[in-house]
């Protein structure tokens, strides 16, 4: 439909360049206008026999060919953004779901900063990359329809003026090609640094406030964005500033043209009457050609400047895997005797150090499973395995004898709820965080009353003011570290989930609601497995049994994780 359009709209500049010879043929001489052949045969038509009543014809058909000219233009320009737009807002969205779809590792080797930035310049391909194609493409068009009709209204010499201006423009960007690149690199690597520089000032923002580094980070921010600023600018200048020599050239040349024209005779004839015509199409022409050309030449210097942005962004389209998201679940996956772990072994890299190694226990459905272990020992690398986050590396893990692999991996982990030291709350009420990640018309707001019971929180929840639609500020600014807490423990406990993981999910917890909420946890579904870790023992009494990973040690990595009774382990 685009590309229609650019024919139509080129069409259309030819006639309207087209109709002011004939316009300002009737102005100056309507007689020799109404004696030429062809004209003759158009006027009986119509019924026109005197030369003065050819002037409001002429000039209504004139004024309807650049009406209709200006329109098509308009319609073109709205379908050209339309598309656009909708062609960055889809690639926006497949880049975020993509991203958002992709192996937990993958998150876990990129900055966040680095996939913001991504999903940002897959936004701006609009106006980097689609718009300016789109652009060079109808401007060419629209050039070739004005020097086709100029070639049949006026002599060569026209057209070699205007073609010259095509070659400026040419010269003018191939010796900026260079400069234009350069900032093209700046560009891609500064947008990446601005976002990571907002990311870790408002991510850290008490400690910014706290030890007063406010300056520290705004030098961070400033020596950043600065250059970014600076490369932009500088493509804009380079893209715009040869406008207005090449507009002053035209009018220098239609002066000198209009002379030629009225006392040489270049075009055969003498006079202003003579040359009037031929200088209107001449200067309608470059009335319209010299903005397309300018439109050309910008859209060159944006495709150029941008080029390692749209670069990074069509990569990042590219590289990013979109398996795991074309797959679809039906159901979880059936979950009724143990989970084994057998020979489970896992390093990030051939390089790195081992984390687990020779790791082998069987956790029975409804067990009530502990982890302990000195720090780096491999608790929190093996309830990520466990939730199917991790790939071993080596060794399996099974579920009621069926090994977990990329095909089941995502039927698994809708049996699983997390309930991470640190807890990521919405800017959103109570209720839809607890419910986190499901539409509001959708939420059960009698399972998130229940929830929050069970998690030692419906009692503060009722004595605000407003509830359970009480906002909790970004990243939950406004409530407490607890009640952040237990609000992450009734989210786990909403989505009803057969396995649910505690990964020192009440170390924010005083002893008293830490002792309450472990009680709640122990009343819960016998069918529910229950794995926990935690830095307080005493945290553990609720368990059949606990895994001791203090033994695997990165270094040694060679024995079996010690399992003991949770009666064994003292306060």
């Amino acid at each position: 439909m685009v590309f229609v359009l650019m024919i139509i709209a080129s069409f259309a500049e030819l006639v309207s360049i087209a109709a002011i010879f004939p316009f300002l043929g009737a102005l100056t001489s309507p007689e020799k206008l109404f004696l030429n052949e062809f004209a003759q045969r158009i006027f009986r038509l119509i019924g026109i026999s005197h030369p003065e009543d050819i002037i409001l014809p002429i000039t209504l058909l004139f004024v309807a060919a650049v009406i209709f000219a200006g329109a098509v233009r308009v319609a073109l320009i709205w379908l050209q953004t339309t598309v656009a737009q909708g062609i960055g807002s889809d690639m926006s969205v497949k880049l975020y779901r993509k991203t958002l779809y992709q192996p937990y590792i993958f998150h876990l080797s990129k900055n966040s900063s680095e996939i913001l930035a991504g999903v940002r310049k897959a936004r701006d391909l609009v106006s980097w990359f689609i718009q300016p194609v789109l652009t060079i493409v109808s401007s060419g068009l629209i050039i070739v329809s004005v020097l086709t009709a100029l070639f049949f209204l006026t002599s060569w010499i026209v057209v070699i003026m205007i073609a010259g201006f095509g070659v400026i423009y040419y010269v003018i960007a191939w010796f900026t090609k260079g400069k234009t690149l350069k900032y093209a690199s700046l560009i891609s690597t500064s947008e990446v640094k601005v976002t990571k520089a907002i990311q870790e000032g408002l991510g850290g923002i008490r400690d910014v406030i706290i030890d007063s580094s406010q300056e520290v980070h705004v030098k961070i921010f400033r020596d950043s964005l600065l250059p970014l600023q600076s490369a932009i600018g500088s493509v804009q200048v380079l893209g715009a500033v040869p406008r207005f020599g090449v507009e002053a050239a035209g009018l220098v040349s239609i002066a000198i043209l209009a002379f030629l024209l009225s006392t040489i005779g270049v075009s055969g004839g003498a006079g202003v009457e003579t040359a009037l015509p031929i200088l209107g199409v001449i200067a309608l022409g470059l009335q319209r050609i010299l903005p397309v050309l300018q439109q050309l030449y910008h859209a060159y210097i944006t495709l150029t400047g941008y080029q390692s942005s749209t670069q990074d962004a069509l990569e990042l389209l590219d590289n990013v895997d979109s398996a795991i998201a074309d797959y679809q679940v039906d159901k979880p996956l059936d979950f009724d005797k143990c989970i084994e772990v057998k020979g489970l072994g896992f390093r990030y890299s051939q390089d790195t150090r081992w984390i687990l190694k020779h790791l082998s226990v069987l956790i029975p459905k409804g067990a009530r499973v502990g982890i302990v272990g000195i720090t780096g020992c491999g608790k929190s690398t093996l309830v990520d395995i466990l939730m199917g986050l991790l790939t071993p590396s080596e060794g399996s893990i099974k579920i009621d004898g069926l090994e977990l692999n990329q095909c089941n991996i995502k039927a698994w982990q809708s049996n699983v709820s997390h309930v991470p030291q640190t807890i990521f709350l919405a800017d959103t009420t109570i209720a839809e965080n607890i419910a986190f990640g499901v539409p509001f018309d959708k939420i059960d707001f009698n399972r998130v009353r229940e929830a929050a019971k069970q998690a030692q929180l419906s009692s503060l929840i009722e004595s605000w003011p407003t509830g359970f639609n009480t906002r909790v500020g970004e990243r939950g600014v406004r409530i407490s570290g607890g009640q952040r807490q237990r609000i992450g423990i009734a989210r786990a406990l909403y989505k009803y989930s057969s396995v649910i993981v505690f990964d020192e999910a009440t170390s924010a917890l005083d002893s008293a609601t830490e002792s309450a909420v472990m009680s709640s946890v122990a009343a819960l579904n016998p069918n529910f497995t229950i794995v926990i870790i935690a830095h307080r023992v005493s945290t553990l009494k609720i368990c059949d049994f606990i895994i001791d990973l203090s033994e695997i040690t990165p270094l040694v990595g060679s024995r079996a994780a010690r399992v003991i009774p949770s009666t064994e382990v003292g306060e």
